[in-house]
């Protein structure tokens, strides 16, 4: 008869890092946790090469790393990756990677002949650094967190953007009804309008080539002298959401509100936002914008923080208790 032994995993204390590419989150995160963010040195050499060294042993602990993935993209993931191999080479623990935005969530399948599903190599390459687990927020495609093979926690950002709304904007909207900005979104844009209360309207738009681009065709649904909240998980140059908004002002809509997880902005993504017909922007600060981007938008945008919920989840993943508590499920 065979005795199967299955080894019981202690961890030490929480070990915090900051990627470069996140530092205010990071720091934020640490605040909440009332841990120290732990020291270490990121060094560009002149040929582009990125050197990892960290401060202190994490040997036997239970380490989370803490990085953007968004603008300058490849280098904040070879960044994560490279601190992710070093603290496996330290012997630590455990190690989870902390992405509030992952980067090629839009390749998440071969849609078109020969292409890549860039999304699931972006999953490998984690895995190979030496990840355990992986949290992150609002991924643009559900089937992401299956090209994992190691266990994660996926969140979504839109609890802390219908508490804000129903408690600091609502009060002054007229009949609001919310929009999905496009078909796939539809789903995720229902469970908006149901946790606020409000109708739905859906924008069908196509997409054409692989530039980027889309085209807003049809709006399904009345917005004819009402607020509009215009919903998505992420904006990236504004285009969607440009035509979005100029195509529920054509239908009569009064007040338009743009709500998303995901300020990515890209290009001159800032500036087209800040020249449309829009009441007010709500977002989180998954990815870092720049005070030049802040500035064109000056007045009309309101950046949520999502450091609570990630460092609340962190400090449970340690704790070893149940995420879904927090959202009762």
């Amino acid at each position: 008869m065979q005795h199967v032994h299955h080894e019981l995993k202690v961890y030490g204390g929480i070990k915090l890092f900051a990627g470069s590419g996140a530092p205010e989150l990071s720091q934020k995160i640490a605040d909440y946790l009332e841990q120290p963010l732990s020291g270490r040195e990121v060094i560009e050499f002149p040929n582009e090469n990125i050197f990892v060294k960290l401060s202190g042993s994490v040997r036997g602990q239970d380490v989370y790393v803490i990085q953007a993935t968004s603008s300058p993209v490849h280098r904040n993931l070879m960044e994560l990756l490279i601190m992710i191999q070093t603290l496996r080479l330290d012997s630590a623990a455990r190690i989870t990677a902390v992405v509030p935005y992952l980067c090629y969530g839009r390749s998440d399948k071969k849609d078109q002949p020969r292409v890549p599903i860039t999304a699931r190599l972006v999953a490998d390459m984690l895995e190979v650094a030496g990840a355990d687990r992986y949290m992150t927020l609002d991924p643009h495609a559900g089937q992401v967190q299956g090209f994992f093979s190691i266990p994660g926690d996926v969140l979504t950002a839109s609890h802390l953007l219908i508490s804000h709304i129903n408690e600091n904007v609502r009060a002054n909207m007229h009949d609001p009804v919310v929009v999905s900005v496009d078909l796939g979104f539809a789903k995720k844009g229902r469970n908006y309008a149901a946790d606020m209360d409000m109708p739905i309207a859906f924008i069908e738009k196509r997409r054409l080539g692989n530039d980027a681009k889309a085209e807003a065709l049809t709006l399904i649904g009345d917005v004819k002298d009402r607020d509009v909240i215009i919903v998505d998980d992420e904006v990236d140059t504004g285009n969607s959401i440009a035509q979005a908004v100029n195509l529920v002002k054509q239908k009569g809509a009064r007040e338009v509100y743009l709500v998303f997880v995901h300020a990515v902005f890209s290009s001159d993504g800032a500036e087209r936002l800040a020249s449309l017909p829009i009441k007010q922007i709500i977002t989180t600060d998954t990815s870092p914008l720049s005070p030049e981007k802040m500035e064109y938008l000056k007045g009309r945008i309101t950046v949520l923080s999502v450091a609570s919920l990630l460092g609340e989840v962190i400090k449970r993943a340690h704790e070893g208790r149940s995420v879904g508590e927090m959202f009762n499920e």
